[in-house]
């Protein structure tokens, strides 16, 4: 059923039920998009002490380890029927007081507008549709967010008008977990050791094997080691790369070896991060570890990284996939977009050497 007719629907029960609504100081955060966009929440988390929350079960792993979030509810738990987006609209209706929606889609939209919250902040975006006013007749105050506003900080702002991108600093789990089975190699002392994602969830923005290759030859006078991280899924990209650059002894597969919730502490003990815009990218950020955005496509003014970064962004291309409109195909080939001319490798080959850090003597235990 659309979900503004469910909300009509409701609508004279959510009337009712809020004559008997008690004011508790409570708070929603409803963000179920995927793990940068759940890291780039994290300032807001911190801000608000503690907060219930709307999320994607993608984001599950960090989120159970995050001391800032109490109840937790996942959207794909709650879209197989009419009856369960129902259920769960009642059991958010009286519950909270102060709401905010960070990730404005139809679906979140609905739940946010069925709370009977006293206080209840919405983003408003780029893409925001006529039929969707009538969600946002509910709310108390709106933040304006364009594609080139920062979304981390329009985020804070719906909290607090004042907040800037300064005010409180991103994590991934709060406090850091520290697996025990957190791969030795990690911890190695004798070598930069430089994490990669060689895919993406968007596989539009999927960095393809000649311009690793490129990237390695560059750095091939450091002794670097390269720690491909990623899902099982993506030992096919891995396979790819080295049928291009071939076998190697400093690329350290990493891939499936590392539980999301163990991977902020194994990326936290890489020297870089180097990656096109995906999660990856954010955790490490998120863990002061100097990274390198090969942004291709993306809209960096809207979301980057905001700690050491190099951004190396594609020649005279014009950004054309967005946050709230993120795109699956481009206009121009993956080669161009994510090319890494002389000028480009020079930066990068610049940028790590300005930063590495002293080697010692070959380590394998913390």
């Amino acid at each position: 059923m659309n979900y503004v007719l469910l909300f009509l629907l409701l609508l004279p029960f959510k009337l009712l039920m809020k004559l008997s609504h008690k004011k508790e100081a409570r708070n929603l955060v409803i963000q179920t998009a995927k793990i940068g966009d759940f890291v780039n929440i994290t300032p807001l988390l911190a801000h608000l002490e503690k907060s219930d929350a709307l999320l994607s079960r993608t984001v599950a792993p960090l989120a159970e380890h995050d001391s800032t979030l109490a109840d937790i509810f996942y959207i794909e738990e709650h879209k197989s029927s009419t009856y369960s987006k129902l259920k769960l609209a009642l059991k958010l209706m009286n519950r909270y007081e102060n709401v905010y929606l960070l990730h404005p889609n139809n679906t979140n939209l609905f739940y946010a507008a069925c709370c009977n919250a006293s206080n209840k902040q919405f983003l408003s975006m780029y893409r925001r549709k006529w039929y969707q006013g009538i969600f946002y007749l509910t709310a108390t105050g709106t933040v304006e967010h364009d594609k080139y506003s920062l979304t981390l900080e329009n985020y804070l702002r719906l909290a607090d008008r004042s907040l800037t991108k300064e005010s409180y600093p991103k994590h991934a789990t709060l406090p850091l977990l520290k697996p025990d089975n957190t791969p030795e190699e990690v911890f190695r002392t004798d070598k930069i050791k430089i994490g990669i994602s060689i895919s993406a969830g968007n596989q539009a923005k999927t960095i393809p094997p000649t311009i690793w290759k490129a990237l390695f030859d560059r750095l091939s006078g450091l002794p670097c080691l390269f720690y491909v991280f990623g899902a099982p899924n993506e030992l096919t990209r891995l396979h790819e790369l080295n049928k291009v650059v071939g076998e190697s002894d400093n690329i350290v597969n990493m891939i499936g070896k590392v539980s999301l919730e163990g991977l902020p502490y194994a990326i936290s003990q890489m020297d870089f991060y180097i990656a096109s815009d995906s999660g990856n990218i954010y955790i490490a950020d998120s863990q002061n570890v100097p990274v390198i955005l090969i942004y291709g496509p993306c809209c960096v003014e809207e979301q980057r990284p905001l700690g050491d970064v190099l951004l190396i962004g594609p020649n005279h291309i014009a950004p054309s996939s967005f946050v709230f409109h993120a795109l699956y195909k481009f206009n121009h080939p993956v080669e161009q977009l994510y090319e890494l001319d002389n000028r480009k490798l020079d930066d990068i080959y610049d940028f790590i050497c300005a930063r590495k850090r002293p080697l010692q003597e070959k380590k394998t235990s913390s």
